[in-house]
């Protein structure tokens, strides 16, 4: 996610910030791999990491600290003309000159260089999207509030020079937005409480060890004219921009295509797409049936899931519901040889911050791969907002059932996405560690889920007191399937205009057996993360993957062996490594 695990909205890949565009000198194929490398890293400093600071903090580089994107329309197409001017650089490299894993990273390159100028010149959330700049600050001043990086005072004082620039954003977030789709303007407002909360309450709250008197009283200025701001962009955003937000957030079959090429390298056709879509469904939805039976032969799939839905911790035990989990996983995983754990050090669970509450549910959020004094990663967890009616906690905390609490832990920590941050330090490169395809990153995570309980984890003694509770388990397993199920068929026919917004919230509800109200949430979500298919999509991709080295090795396989060469790998698409592991250009479908 790239910071992969948190949101898509620490990358803020279309929100830049001033200074420099790239440099001009020419490029030849002389030199392969060293030539490379080195415009690879020029690319990274001079339009990755300057036009997106936050991203910058986000992966532990923090010369970046005290910058904040400018939101203006001419830093946007001044990034856009340094994007430009990379493109022809790294099409100017021959990677028939490079070694193999060099002319990959390559194309990943450039893959996202494309990807970025899609994003800029086509989909253009930069005038659709308002929660960008809302939630793009918030983002901005968490990453420096989350991590003891350094003293209180350090960070404080690049805190204060970064909200100093915020209000500034909203100024031109008021100039760049055009005819926003309703719902992206209803998101924003649906947020913009959380986002001034979160200033009023947990930055404050962050820096209680600062001593610094000045700074103290340059961020007392600067936190309250953020305050007002962010009070008087949701005053406009209600009274101004929803009335008139009337666009329309479908991408179209042509820039869908485009950007799961660049994101993911996979040129399947949609309609090939869906028809996998929908195979993976009735199959999810089959297994469901079969061990729904046994649980309770009386009850249909649908009363058994009603069931399931109840059988939840308490709100205020959540966290630690959680955390009660990690030690089965970790033992499972070390005594039945699944993967090679670099670190014993666990993550620490925590509420998901307010800023991406309206459209997550769980998360991990690790350091970056470049931040060397606090490595600390966080698994968040959202908790029930106060206000919320019973039947909205009800509805919410039906997502985390006996078996779905086990498939989120396992997704999240043990052996997902925490387990492939600690192998970042392993990753053959910077564009392996900064750079990731979702395919990899979030299909390795729910590939997992069901990898633990086809290994046997979930049964009584490894995460289960009884064999009701292991097919409950299961239960919860497949549902969570059935969700990237859902979310793989609406992410084609939402942009596609195959699907209203309405009828996606049904979809989730009647084929990916979810609650209205999560099926309300992963609509929205949606809606904008537009290419979301990528949990099933990569997980299916990962399966064949093993398959097809399984019966290249035969009894020589070993499956720790295969999911360690799989995570040396990096974030690369799977189609890259397909190619390392197999040495073949097989199909990943």
């Amino acid at each position: 996610m790239r910071r992969p695990f948190l949101s898509t909205l620490l990358l803020v890949t279309f929100l830049l910030s001033p200074g420099p565009v790239a440099h001009g000198q020419r490029v030849s194929a002389d030199g392969g791999g060293q030539t490379f490398n080195y415009v690879a890293d020029q690319y990274f400093s001079d339009v990755y990491f300057h036009f997106g600071p936050t991203n910058g903090t986000a992966n532990g580089l923090h010369q970046y600290d005290t910058q904040l994107e400018d939101y203006s329309a001419g830093n946007i197409q001044r990034q856009v003309a340094a994007l430009h001017a990379y493109e022809k650089k790294v099409e100017g490299i021959d990677p028939s000159a490079l070694d193999a894993s060099v002319a990959a990273d390559r194309q990943i390159l450039l893959n996202s260089i494309r990807s970025t100028l899609l994003t800029l010149e086509v989909i253009r959330p930069w005038e659709k999207n308002p929660d960008n700049y809302s939630s793009g600050i918030t983002s901005a001043a968490f990453v420096i509030m989350e991590r003891p990086y350094a003293p209180a005072d350090v960070r404080l004082k690049a805190l204060v020079e970064r909200e100093k620039q915020m209000p500034q954003a909203l100024q031109e977030a008021r100039k760049n937005l055009k005819n926003p789709p309703h719902i992206y303007t209803e998101i924003a407002l649906e947020q913009i409480g959380g986002d001034v909360s979160f200033f009023q309450n947990d930055v404050p709250s962050a820096f209680t060890d600062a001593t610094d008197a000045g700074t103290k009283a340059a961020f007392a200025k600067s936190n309250a004219a953020v305050i007002e701001a962010l009070q008087s962009y949701g005053a406009w955003l209600k009274s101004d921009l929803l009335p008139r937000s009337n666009g329309d957030f479908k991408f179209g079959a042509e820039t869908f295509a485009k950007k799961l090429s660049y994101d993911e390298m996979v040129d399947t056709p949609l309609d090939r797409l869906l028809e996998i879509a929908y195979a993976d469904l009735h199959k999810n939805q089959a297994e469901f049936a079969r061990v729904a039976k046994e649980v309770d032969p009386s009850k249909t799939p649908q009363e058994v899931l009603a069931e399931l839905a109840t059988i939840h911790p308490a709100p205020d035990k959540l966290l630690s519901t959680f955390n009660d989990t990690f030690a089965s996983l970790i033992e499972f995983i070390n005594t039945h040889h699944i993967i090679t754990i670099p670190s014993k050090v666990e993550p620490t669970l925590e509420e998901t911050p307010p800023f991406e509450r309206a459209t997550t549910s769980a998360s991990m959020d690790p350091p970056g791969p470049f931040e060397t004094h606090s490595t600390k990663a966080y698994f968040n967890v959202t908790l029930p907002e106060k206000d919320w009616t019973p039947e909205h906690i009800a509805e919410h905390m039906a997502e985390f059932n006996v078996g779905t609490i086990i498939s989120t832990s396992v997704h999240e920590a043990y052996p997902g996405h925490y387990i492939q941050f600690l192998w970042t330090p392993q990753f053959p490169s910077t564009v392996r560690k900064v750079l990731g395809a979702n395919t990899n990153i979030e299909g390795w995570a729910h590939y997992t889920e069901q990898m633990m309980l086809d290994q046997g984890y979930g049964q009584p003694g490894t995460g289960a007191k009884d064999e009701r509770e292991a097919k409950l388990i299961r239960l919860g397993q497949i549902q969570d399937a059935l969700l990237r199920d859902a979310r793989f068929v609406n992410s084609i026919k939402l942009h596609t205009g195959q699907f209203t917004f309405d009828q996606a919230v049904n979809f989730f509800v009647t084929d990916g057996y979810q609650s209205h109200s999560v099926g309300l949430v992963e609509t929205k979500r949606g809606t904008a993360d537009a290419t979301y298919l990528y949990y099933t999509l990569g997980k299916l991709e990962i399966m064949k993957l093993r398959a097809d080295m399984m019966k290249k090795e035969g009894a020589a396989f070993n499956l720790q062996t295969f999911h360690d060469n799989f995570m040396r790998q990096g974030f690369a698409p799977i189609k890259v490594v397909r190619k390392a592991m197999l040495h073949d250009d097989s199909p990943v479908l």
